[in-house]
């Protein structure tokens, strides 16, 4: 576990390395160097000025592009919450291993990570899972941040009631942000412990926090990101429910059958004369 974690403190750094973070006021153009520029922001750039010359709003272009990278990353998701759902079915088992090995030595300690790799290994779980699409979006949302700062089309641009590249005079845009952040977590969370309760409330906080300084066009990002996965997990969550109550009807069924199958099968002894 701490390797795994260890390795993706990593991958996030070397995002934040490669992001270019002091180069966020020099324009971004074709001339710009480096592999950020060459191959995330200035192509992410180009895509939201091309559509928003088509659709002659840049505000609904920052959408599309999020609705565009959000079904790029669908079949992550959707195996991520797969995943979750799956670490939720184990959640009375791996609670009946930490009462079972509830000591705080260290031996106990590694017997538990053992067990719990081996219950994760029988049913085919990662519960590292859910970090992937987390890595993905990162160098997406930092791309779209540069694009929209280094950009000169966005200069002047507002949409509803807010100017693009600047923050929310009105605050609505982070409230909003935080909001369904909040709703996004509470309906994905599949563990009930103190640690993911604290990043349940510090996540959406951590957002109006952020939101309040970003540029409009970031949060705008933000939030039709969280409309998107707020939809898509309703939906999954609707249709995994639809599938286990037909399991749930269809199981009786089944027994009834083979109940009456049985009973013909036994044929009664026929009376002599």
């Amino acid at each position: 576990m701490k390797r795994k974690t260890g390795w993706l403190i990593f991958v996030m750094s070397m995002l934040l390395f490669l992001s270019g973070c002091f180069s966020i006021n020099e324009p971004i153009t074709a001339e710009s160097e480096g592999i950020w520029n060459n191959f995330f922001v200035y192509p992410l750039s180009q895509l939201m000025i091309w559509i928003a010359n088509w659709i002659k709003s840049y505000g609904f272009a920052i959408i599309i592009v999020t609705v565009l990278f959000r079904i790029l990353l669908l079949p992550l998701t959707i195996k991520q919450t797969k995943s979750m759902r799956a670490m939720q079915q184990l959640q009375p088992k791996m609670q009946a291993l930490k009462e079972t090995y509830s000591a705080k030595d260290r031996n106990t300690t590694m017997k538990l990570n053992q067990e719990m790799q081996a219950l994760f290994s029988k049913h085919k779980v990662n519960p590292f899972s859910g970090c992937l699409p987390l890595v993905i979006q990162m160098p997406i949302f930092l791309a779209i941040y540069h694009a929209i700062m280094r950009t000169d089309h966005f200069e002047g641009e507002t949409f509803a009631w807010f100017a693009l590249t600047n923050a929310d005079p009105y605050f609505i845009l982070p409230v909003l942000a935080c909001v369904l952040t909040f709703l996004q977590q509470k309906m994905m969370m599949v563990q009930n412990s103190p640690q993911m309760k604290i990043l349940l409330y510090a996540m959406p906080i951590m957002i109006l926090v952020i939101g309040v300084v970003l540029p409009a066009a970031v949060v705008l990002y933000w939030i039709a990101g969280n409309v998107f996965m707020i939809l898509q997990t309703y939906f999954m969550n609707r249709s995994a429910n639809v599938a286990i109550s037909g399991q749930m009807i269809e199981q009786p069924v089944k027994r009834s059958n083979q109940q009456s199958k049985s009973k013909k099968k036994k044929k009664r002894p026929k009376k002599r004369k």
